[in-house]
């Protein structure tokens, strides 16, 4: 081998410079928050005066802050179940179908990312009004849907497209059922990705603030509420929400770490 050729090159070596800068720059904010949401003062100040636990105190003693919570809990839940169910077979329908208008289907589930947040809630709050489920939580479990499907899809679509249909055509020269054999030979196969799909559309749901703007009305999700806090009144409360919703984030891409990785075909 010749001498030096494990040594990076410097390209390399300014790649490796430009990625340090950006992951720094997108955790700088960490530094400031993860302080202020533990000062002792009465507004966001950094560095902080002093340490105490009194705004996550007084974020698990206001009621308003916990029904937030629990709201955008349940309509990411929902949501949830209901991306990842409908991008699986949209996806199918996309990577396995022969029909005409597929790729007109691919480009339609495809079509939200593309779509500025800001339009899109305009046309859903204009057809949600129409429909009186306009400030329901219904509605905005709806709208997360239609947000979150493009990501099931894509990352679905990709997966299934390194399966091999012979699998299942075996499975059913065997004596399987076509659902049977997606069943039972395919979607273990495709576990890792639907595992990273659900959690995906979940975090996609549950930080998502401009929808629940247009569509909330009275039930706040937690991303509003935070929101108008800002707005109406600068307190550390919303620096300790800040951090715990980091750490659910967190949370979520660990367990599809742990529960994502892997395939196994079910005998």
């Amino acid at each position: 081998m010749a001498l030096g050729a494990g040594r990076p090159t410097p390209q390399r070596r300014a790649v490796y410079a430009a990625a340090a800068l950006v992951f720094a720059f997108l955790m700088l904010p960490l530094v400031v928050i993860l302080p202020v949401s533990f000062t002792s003062a009465d507004y966001l100040a950094f560095p902080p005066p002093g340490f105490s636990l009194r705004w996550y105190r007084a974020y698990f003693d206001d009621p308003a802050w916990i029904a937030a919570t629990l709201r955008s809990l349940a309509i990411a839940g929902a949501v949830t179940v209901l991306a990842t169910l409908l991008g699986t077979l949209l996806a199918f329908s996309i990577v396995r179908g022969r029909y005409p208008g597929r790729a007109l289907a691919s480009q339609i589930a495809t079509a939200p990312l593309a779509v500025p947040t800001i339009v899109y809630s305009v046309a859903v709050y204009g057809l949600f009004s129409a429909l009186k489920i306009a400030g329901q939580w219904q509605g905005i479990a709806l709208a997360h849907t239609v947000h979150a499907l493009p990501f099931v899809v894509l990352i679905m679509g990709a997966a299934l497209r390194t399966v091999d249909p012979a699998q299942e055509q075996a499975a059913m020269g065997l004596g399987a059922s076509r659902l049977g054999a997606i069943l039972r030979i395919t979607l273990p196969q495709l576990r890792p990705a639907l595992i990273s799909s659900a959690f995906l559309a979940f975090i996609s749901s549950f930080d998502e603030v401009v929808l629940a703007m247009f569509l909330g009305g009275a039930n706040v999700t937690l991303p509003k509420k935070m929101f108008d806090n800002i707005q109406m009144e600068i307190e550390p409360t919303v620096a300790a929400v800040a951090m715990l919703q980091i750490a659910l984030a967190a949370i979520v891409l660990a367990l599809a770490a742990r529960f994502g990785s892997g395939a196994r075909v079910l005998n």
